[in-house]
């Protein structure tokens, strides 16, 4: 993967509690990511596909199913993540920051604490996320099976960070 990082303000040290944010379509490997991140010391992984799972199981049938489910578990798990960031740890938020809304929400979270920030932008085709959506699915190795339709209904959403935003991004590369 290739990487090149803009950031919106100066960069943080690297000491103190950080807000892992991910942007990427589905299958473009943000869990991957996300999982690598969490194994730095003193940090807690949130997944909303593991929460939407258990919370929600087998309520998830369509986009707006999902737009309904996740905007609870939003508002939900909000305070918990302003607690552990202020408690000196940091998180890794595995929710899609894939549209202005859902990175309004996650810009709320920064506002609202004193902790540094880093959206990571996965930028992988759309082929590529269908290769390896279509991996997965044979796989069953995620909570939910996406079909290449859903897929491309989803995609229709996504809308990359712009600098304008004010975040500090990471913009990754498939290599």
């Amino acid at each position: 993967m290739k990487t090149e990082v803009h950031a919106a303000t100066p960069a943080a040290p690297s000491c103190g509690p950080t807000l892992h944010l991910v942007c990427g379509k589905i299958a473009a490997g943000k869990s991957t990511l996300t999982n690598q991140l969490a194994r730095a010391p003193n940090t807690v992984l949130i997944s909303e596909d593991k929460l939407l799972a258990t919370v929600y199981p087998g309520e998830i049938q369509s986009v707006a199913d999902y737009v309904r489910c996740t905007t609870k578990l939003r508002s939900a798990i909000q305070p918990l993540v302003e607690d552990i960031l202020a408690a000196g740890s940091s998180v890794v938020l595995d929710f899609p920051a894939n549209t202005l809304a859902s990175r309004s929400w996650m810009k709320t979270i920064i506002t609202n604490t004193s902790a540094s920030h880093c959206l990571h932008f996965l930028d992988v085709s759309d082929e590529e996320c269908k290769r390896r959506l279509n991996r997965r699915n044979e796989e069953a190795t995620h909570q939910f099976r996406t079909s290449e339709a859903e897929f491309d209904q989803i995609t229709q959403f996504f809308t990359p960070p712009t600098n304008d935003e004010g975040f500090n991004v990471q913009r990754i590369y498939p290599t």
